[in-house]
């Protein structure tokens, strides 16, 4: 078992040390095929590792220690490895994904001529999310966490000679600090009270402190609901949640395995794993659960809405994403953390499906991403099409409630919405979080059915775009009037060159589309099977009935959590709720999209203020700017200009070497070379001294 730890954990490190530190020499392919063969062996022995914990003769709960890293008093951490259902949940997921991304950049990274770095960097990006995931205390946590936080920086910012991908790096960068500050107070507070970080040390003792409090500022503050808020901030950062949520959408600047990899499957759900393993902390802070509910409900309403008026292909399913994470921290804040693992199993599949889909449409699009320049490629992209087509009907929850048939979606989500209506009983914000959810149920569905309709179906835009000198050349030419689109070209040359939307030469830019290659379709044929099957095959385990014998103890429940069993003996308008309200959302976008042709184009060319607000997000980054970074700005001239050059450096050695520059000219003044100068400056200087001598005297 060791070994097999061992090995599942460090193989990508492995692979991003070859293909990062020896990629020149052993050359593209070589370094492709060592970190994808690499993974695809991690991922097998994740699978394995998954089997035997849940079902096989591996303990239900064990460590591997590695080796010892802080002894300090009370505060110790070793590297470990730990496993459990939980971990070894995520290890699926994140091993699954990484391996199926490391496949399909074969083809999508073809043309780019870093594709060592770029490989090592998912590699990278691997190791330290199973760093996270199996680590078993707060140091090695935060570990893993700052490391993901590297490796998406890296790769956001790849083509790092293209300044918006620059931007977007730097600025995921700074707002993940804004949460890792959080996240460290959160670290800092729990060691406070329990004197360890280990959390086989740490977990038995919460129940004993759940009243403990503390002071602060002439006030009463409980302890554990203060950890519990300043851990979650640290989440909020990581899986962009409301406030922090700014970076996400600019992320999708990085190349789009990065966008499936990293914003889709594994990092943003960072946060979620973190508050359902620390579920027994989260029962005792009633308070903090709180906070998550609210958070997650505003965050899945706010994301659905902004996704509704986006144009860039890969910012409305990045929106989704925001919108998806919500539903996962909500269904925690209510207690029900298995529906929150749940959802973020089924949603790995189906997001990254979205994503990878994606993808292959930018590539056979010759890098367009705008989809108001796209439409009629059912029938170019067949394959495509089809996979895309089960991604969105697995992500709006389309199923049969009475067969209790459906997608991943449907199955997830579902658990989720009746966990919070069941919570509600017990606390009133579960029925705020029910009737948000089955809101932004509808919403999902009508932005994930537009996007489907507005690719795939209709006039091919593309073709007049030809037209317009490629699409490109004369952009207000075709564009909506509305605002100028976000969407950037996503070249695979080197960012500071020309972008070669010629493939190669086989492709120009005036050709039709074009299916992608294999490489590219074999992962969106196993995410499709996942889709498909994940929520059917999984739910009785997550959630339904063998719960208890498959988490084996790794999710702690409170006596009085019972929102699980509430979902399950619920009405059954509960279930239809969020059912009507996709295909409503479904029928809507038809509408729009099919047989009202024009109709949302021209609402588009109105604009108006509701339109306005949601294409603009909410206008969060004009108000960031205005509040935080100009503010930053003026206080930085402020304390540069006048605190460090005008008082500092003023009074200090630019000032003194200034007052020794003047009193050297001035005494430069009297070196004139001139004898009668000096004979009387020797006069004055006798007459002084011969006044002083007389008063002397005279006293």
């Amino acid at each position: 078992m060791k070994l097999i730890l061992t090995l599942l954990v460090f193989l990508p490190l492995l692979g991003a040390a070859l293909a990062g530190l020896f990629g020149r020499r052993l050359r593209d392919r070589a370094s492709q095929a060592i970190t994808t063969g690499l993974l695809f062996i991690s991922c097998a022995l994740a699978w394995w590792t998954f089997y035997q914990t849940i079902w096989g003769g591996w303990p239900a709960h064990a460590v591997v220690e590695l080796l010892s890293f802080i002894q300090v008093g009370d505060f110790q951490s070793t590297w470990s490895i730990r496993l459990d259902s939980l971990s070894a949940v995520m290890g699926v997921v994140v091993t699954s994904v990484s391996a199926l991304v490391h496949l399909y950049s074969w083809g999508y990274m073809a043309e780019d001529p870093s594709k060592p770095r770029f490989f090592a960097y998912l590699s990278l990006f691997t190791f330290a999310m199973l760093m996270l995931v199996t680590a078993n205390d707060f140091m090695q946590l935060f570990f893993g966490w700052e490391g993901v936080g590297l490796a998406s920086y890296l790769l956001i910012g790849f083509w790092f000679k293209k300044p918006t991908a620059n931007a977007a790096a730097i600025k995921a960068f700074v707002v993940n600090r804004v949460g890792d500050f959080g996240f460290a107070l959160g670290i800092m507070t729990v060691f406070w009270m329990f004197h360890t970080i280990r959390f086989p040390d740490l977990f038995p003792q919460i129940a004993a402190h759940a009243g403990r409090s503390w002071t602060f500022a002439g006030r009463s503050w409980s302890a554990l609901d203060l950890a519990g808020v300043l851990l979650f901030i640290g989440a909020m950062g990581k899986s962009a949640q409301f406030f922090l949520h700014t970076w996400l959408p600019d992320a999708m600047e990085g190349p789009t395995p990065v966008s499936a990899l990293i914003h889709a499957a594994t990092m943003v759900t960072a946060g979620v794993y973190m508050v359902c393993l620390l579920s027994p902390l989260y029962e005792y802070a009633p308070q903090a659960r709180t906070v998550i509910v609210v958070i997650g409900a505003v965050t899945s309403l706010f994301a659905a809405t902004v996704g509704l008026a986006q144009n860039d292909i890969k910012r409305v399913i990045a929106y989704s994403t925001c919108s998806q994470l919500g539903y996962m921290f909500f269904a925690a804040g209510v207690g029900a953390y298995q529906a929150a693992m749940f959802h973020l199993f089924t949603h790995a599949f189906f997001k990254a499906l979205l994503f990878l889909g994606a993808g292959s449409v930018i590539h056979a699009m010759h890098h367009e991403q705008d989809m108001r320049r796209m439409g009629g490629l059912a029938r170019y992209l067949p394959i495509t099409f089809a996979v895309m087509t089960i991604g969105t009907i697995a992500i709006t929850g389309l199923g049969v409630p009475g067969l209790n048939w459906g997608f991943a979606g449907f199955y997830s989500k579902d658990s989720i919405l009746g966990a919070a209506y069941a919570a509600g009983a017990r606390e009133p914000l579960g029925y705020f979080a029910f009737v948000v959810g089955t809101a932004v149920a509808g919403l999902t569905a009508f932005y994930s059915w537009r996007l489907a309709f507005m690719t795939f179906n209709g006039p091919p835009e593309w073709a007049r775009a030809d037209a317009h000198a490629h699409g490109h050349a004369d952009q207000g030419a075709h564009a909506l009037s509305d605002h100028a689109t976000s969407a950037q070209i996503e070249t695979h040359a080197e960012p500071d060159e020309t972008p070669d939307h010629s493939h190669s030469g086989d492709h120009g830019h005036d050709l039709k589309p074009h299916e992608s290659p294999w490489t590219m379709l074999v992962p969106l044929f196993v995410l499709s099977a996942g889709a498909i099957l994940a929520g059917a095959v999984f739910m009785p385990h997550f959630v339904g009935p063998w719960r208890e014998a498959f988490w084996r103890g790794a999710i702690f429940v409170g006596r009085n959590n019972k929102v699980l069993d509430g979902a399950e003996s619920g009405p059954s308008w509960v279930g239809l709720a969020p059912l009507v309200a996709s295909v409503a959302g479904l029928a809507i976008a038809a509408y729009y999209y099919l047989f009202a042709r024009g109709l949302a184009r021209r609402i588009a060319e109105r604009g108006g203020p509701l339109h306005t607000f949601l294409y603009n997000k909410w206008f969060f980054d004009e108000l960031y700017d205005v509040v935080f970074v100009r503010t930053a700005r003026w206080f930085g001239g402020l304390f540069w200009k006048g605190g460090d050059q005008r008082t500092i450096d003023g009074l200090g050695p630019n000032g003194v070497s200034a007052v020794a520059a003047w009193a050297g000219r001035g005494l430069g003044l009297l070196q004139t070379g001139y004898l009668y100068h000096y004979a009387f400056v020797m006069l004055l200087g006798v007459l002084g001294l011969l006044t002083y001598a007389l008063t002397v005297w005279a006293r």
